[in-house]
């Protein structure tokens, strides 16, 4: 029976097999013949590349999951997508003609996040499939990022170019999925000189933590260090796009007949010179576009489209080859370019070159520190002297011709180690005033100087008899130019420069509203795509703002008319109030009389008790006053008054419970101490028909509390001989705060245990004076020098679980 067993088993594998693989071919079949990426974005097999990309933005806006609300609308967007992603390469579009196949493996009409994927990728026993980590791919570990790289590196070169990241992790099996795509992404944007970085979730949660993001896998848009989240499908088309999102708008300018004379003549207001591209396509390319926001700074970028309208003129005008890209820099002349260049690739090596050479202006004019550290730079080397020689001149037309023929010579005399400019002396009179000596120049001046040290420290000498551009000046310039290069000691004054003014910068508005711009935009996408865990900084700054909005001015608003309502009362209590009014009753109440009398004191309610009581932090401390109804307004004026300067603590919660509702909790904490303690000293206390005027400190984490007693203070209304002893110790000043701790420890004690003694006779003292020696007992507790007794478990407000838990 045995030997029949074995021998079958390979027999029933073969046939289980055999069935699978006939299931999944008919699958396969089924899924190659049932999707067609023609008829879902609904054109025909002829349609050309521009009919497609319409069919594809059309039904885009239509099926997008955050526009659509239908079921399917995502996956009917991921078939949209892969289907624009085939049919706009041609090689796949090829592929799927011949073959019935989107690509060289998969079958198409599978969702990316359900559904068949293939068998291959379905049924692959690599290391990864049993959560091994799988060994990196070679584009993966080359653009691998740190937190101390990014911080030093990337994010400062963020203002130069953007940056596309990665976040990814070992055990994450839907970054599979995407990474053919991130591949073919990474070798179309890299060369155009879009930065890239993968970040590792598991070894760099620092970083992750820095960027927000909290899952894999991500990618994420880094520009002027500024981070924006990926949240559409993941095709190259949509990384393309995102990228282009990424840079600031009107980054440059389209240009034809109409406005081309005002963007080459806008060189005089901006300081910058100007470049044009002449190409055939439509939309302006991304390279060109990525090369404009590296050199924003130094120059302005215009685009012609060759094939579109209003160009005739540009064409003839500038004599333009229309069979391949054509790239004109103008400088101060705008009717003949500075320098052209022309080639059928333009690749980013040849771009970044052409507009390097060409930075700055002829006569540049210096606007900020920055250019002027890059025009005149710091001398390092003996034999790599440069020199540079400002026109100090004024900006009215009457100073024209004399800036005009500077322009003139600096064109002509052409040589490395000379760098022409001039300056405004309006706008920059700190440089002017050290170069001129606090002497005004009537007429403008020519000054030659060398930059000797970061400090601003310069060698210059000015040109004798100024400058108003003629003949004359213009042969002195050269005379003196060509005494430089054979004698450098031909600078005979030196002076220390200080920093100068931008110009060019934006007012503070401006950037105050850019700043807000992009908080909003911020806000809205986080609010779109609900990524609430990257909005939680920003809906924390919010939530605070508003929280301190309506807590300090509605709420106190709305309290202080109440604090002031509980003054009716006074007619009945005409002898608290005559007291009150007297200097030495004032000054037994409290040392430090307060600005303002309002002290937030919650009630302890079923509601509040367990979180105010059972469940403070460890650390905190409720002062606990205890009243009755009789007593409240009185005892509240007098509680906040005491223990108003103790309110700034951020460890003291300050409350009251109302005796008359809760008469039993007192009793019921009291013995439960005396149970602790095994001590009778607290016997009477529990029948105590008055606990009015009683402060408790409860600790809840540790379970203790401190106990203040009422205690009398001098004035006998009673005529009691045995209130009189009682309160003869308590006669003494209550604010001693010359003599030791010590003594004034043992006298506290002294009158606690005198309190104990009489606290049948509480009831005699008057409402008013209950309290008088709290402000003392409070600093005792902050000191923490206070007795404290231990309580095994907190009663309850109920009266029933109170009355069960003594009985039993």
């Amino acid at each position: 029976m045995t030997g029949w067993s074995t021998g079958r088993v390979p027999w029933k594998c073969h046939v289980v097999v055999a069935i699978f693989l006939l299931l999944l071919t008919v699958d396969v079949v089924k899924a190659t013949s049932e999707y067609d990426p023609y008829k879902i974005l609904g054109v025909s097999r002829s349609a050309g590349q521009a009919e497609i990309k319409r069919a594809y933005k059309k039904l885009v806006r239509e099926w997008h999951p955050d526009k659509n609300k239908d079921p399917k609308a995502e996956d009917m967007f991921i078939k949209i997508s892969k289907s624009y992603e085939i049919l706009s390469n041609e090689e796949r579009r090829a592929n799927f003609d011949r073959y019935g196949q989107m690509d060289e493996n998969q079958p198409f009409g599978q969702s990316q996040h359900q559904g068949f994927h293939g068998f291959h990728r379905s049924f692959y026993f690599d290391e990864s499939f049993f959560h091994f980590p799988r060994s990196r791919d070679f584009a993966d570990s080359k653009y691998m990022l740190h937190h101390a790289q990014f911080n030093s590196e990337i994010l400062p070169d963020s203002y130069k170019r953007p940056y596309l990241i990665k976040v990814t992790s070992d055990w994450c099996f839907a970054c599979i999925h995407i990474e053919p795509v991130w591949k073919e992404a990474v070798q179309e944007l890299e060369p155009l000189g879009v930065g890239i970085g993968v970040v590792d979730l598991g070894y760099e949660r620092r970083l992750a933590n820095q960027l927000g993001a909290y899952r894999t896998p991500s990618i994420i848009g880094l520009v002027n260090g500024r981070v924006t989240f990926f949240h559409q499908v993941v095709v190259q088309e949509h990384l393309r796009q995102f990228v282009e999102d990424l840079l600031p708008q009107k980054l440059v300018e389209k240009v034809n007949d109409d406005n081309y004379l005002a963007f080459l003549e806008s060189w005089h207001a901006e300081n910058k010179p100007g470049l044009l591209l002449f190409d055939r396509v439509s939309d302006v390319p991304l390279l060109y576009k990525l090369t404009a926001f590296s050199f924003r700074d130094y120059m302005r970028f215009g685009y012609v489209e060759q094939g579109g309208t209003h160009i005739t003129q540009l064409l003839q005008q500038f004599n333009i080859n229309t069979f391949a890209p054509s790239m004109l820099l103008f400088k101060e002349d705008t009717q003949k370019p500075a320098d052209i260049i022309q080639a059928r690739g333009m690749k980013r090596q040849i771009m970044n070159e052409f507009v390097s050479n060409n930075k700055f202006l002829q006569v540049p004019r210096l606007v900020s520190q920055q250019l002027f550290d890059e025009l005149c730079p710091v001398k390092q080397f003996h034999r790599r002297r440069k020199y540079c020689v400002l026109l100090i001149t004024g900006e009215d037309d009457a100073f024209l011709p004399g800036n005009k023929a500077f322009l003139d010579f600096a064109s002509a005399y052409k040589k490395d180690v000379l760098r022409f400019a001039y300056v405004y002396q309006r706008k920059q009179q700190p440089l002017c005033q050290a170069l001129l000596q606090n002497q005004a120049a009537v007429s403008p001046q020519v000054v030659i100087l060398e930059r000797r040290s970061q400090a601003g420290r310069v060698l210059f000498r000015s040109v004798s008899g100024g400058w108003n551009g003629s003949e004359e000046d213009k042969h002195r310039l050269h005379e003196q130019l060509e005494l430089l290069q054979r004698d450098p000691s031909y600078l005979t004054t030196d002076a220390t420069l200080p920093e100068l003014n931008n110009e060019m910068a934006p007012i503070f508005i401006v950037q105050w509203l850019s700043a807000v711009f992009d908080y909003i935009l911020q806000i809205y996408d986080g609010l779109l795509y609900s990524n609430w865990r990257e909005m939680m900084p920003i809906l924390s700054l919010i939530f605070s703002a508003l929280f301190i909005l309506f807590g300090t001015v509605i709420i106190q608003a709305f309290s202080e008319p109440g604090e002031s309502k509980p003054q009716n009362p006074k007619q009945k209590e005409s002898p608290t109030t005559q007291n009150e009014e007297n200097p030495s009753s004032r000054a037994s109440t409290s040392s430090r009389p307060p600005k303002k009398d309002f002290v937030e004191v919650t009630e302890l309610t079923d509601v509040t008790y367990t979180s105010n009581l059972v469940k403070l932090k460890p650390g905190h401390i409720n002062v606990v006053l205890v009243l009755t109804n009789a007593s409240k307004n009185t005892l509240l004026r007098k509680f906040a008054k005491e223990v108003f300067s103790f309110s700034g603590s951020q460890t003291l919660h300050f409350s009251f419970l109302n005796a008359d509702k809760h008469r039993h909790w007192m009793a019921s904490l009291l013995r439960s101490a005396c149970f602790n303690h095994q001590s009778e000293s607290h016997s009477d206390d529990e029948d105590s028909p008055d606990c009015a005027g009683y402060v408790l400190a409860l600790n809840g984490h540790k379970k203790y509390f401190c106990l203040f007693r009422p205690v009398f203070t001098g004035d006998n209304h009673s005529g009691s001989s045995s209130e009189t002893s009682f309160s003869s110790d308590s006669r003494r000043p209550s604010r001693s705060r010359s003599r030791s701790s010590s003594h004034s420890r043992s006298r506290s004690h002294s009158r606690e245990d005198g309190a104990k003694k009489g606290y049948g006779r509480a009831t005699s003292i008057e409402v008013h004076h209950k309290l008088d020696r709290l402000g003392l007992w409070m600093e005792r507790l902050m000191e923490g020098t206070l007795p404290r007794i231990q309580v095994p478990v907190w009663p309850t407000l109920d009266e029933a679980a109170n009355t069960n838990a003594s009985a039993s």
